[in-house]
């Protein structure tokens, strides 16, 4: 095993899809949840990747992703360039489900239908990143050297803090962003947002 932090290529794209989806239920494999395997992508991964690719980062094992960071330096542009340029040909592929369909896709779909709504409480925190890792890429403290890969990029661009949000019941990864130096800026009723000043 040869693990590095490379720069994205679109040939990534699908691989994005497929990490996105096997880590996909707190950190676990969600491949036998979700019917549609490219749903949790389309939302939680792909756009980050076609809208800021310079700041998509791939965990690579031998060039073969097994991992990736993902995230914008601005939430409000990113939201505002996603509903130009993402979800309007999403929401035409995937109708927004009945009502009484509660089923795992139904609910990834009416996230896209939804769209991206600014949280007050997170403005002061511009920047945000999603990171998801295969199980043979864990362990290796690679997860801490891509988001030091991240914060670096952002400080460059002089973005002044960052936040992200983790589900309640994805335990490691709450240890883990507490033990990296994030705090706890809200509960939510499913989630938690964590922050970090980047500049001071």
């Amino acid at each position: 095993m040869s693990l590095e932090i490379r720069t994205y290529k679109p040939t990534d794209l699908n691989y994005l899809y497929e990490i996105c989806l096997k880590t996909g239920d707190s950190g676990k494999n969600a491949t036998n949840i979700y019917k549609d395997p490219w749903l949790v992508g389309s939302f939680y991964a792909a756009p980050y990747a076609v809208i800021h690719p310079e700041l998509t980062f791939i965990l690579a094992d031998n060039d073969m992703p097994v991992g990736y960071i993902i995230g914008t330096d601005n939430s409000e542009n990113f939201y505002h360039r996603a509903e130009i340029i993402w979800f309007p040909e999403l929401r035409k592929k995937y109708p927004l489900p009945e009502e009484e369909d509660t089923s795992p896709d139904a609910r990834i779909i009416r996230l896209i239908h939804k769209g991206h709504i600014p949280k007050p409480e997170l403005l002061s925190y511009p920047a945000h990143l999603h990171i998801d890792i295969l199980p043979e890429g864990q362990g290796k403290g690679m997860g801490k050297k891509l988001i030091e890969t991240f914060v670096h990029k952002l400080r460059e661009l002089k973005v002044p803090a960052l936040h992200l949000e983790v589900g309640k019941r994805n335990a490691n990864a709450i240890q883990f962003y507490e033990k990296i130096g994030f705090k706890l800026i809200k509960e939510y009723e499913y989630s938690i947002a964590y922050g970090i000043i980047l500049l001071n």
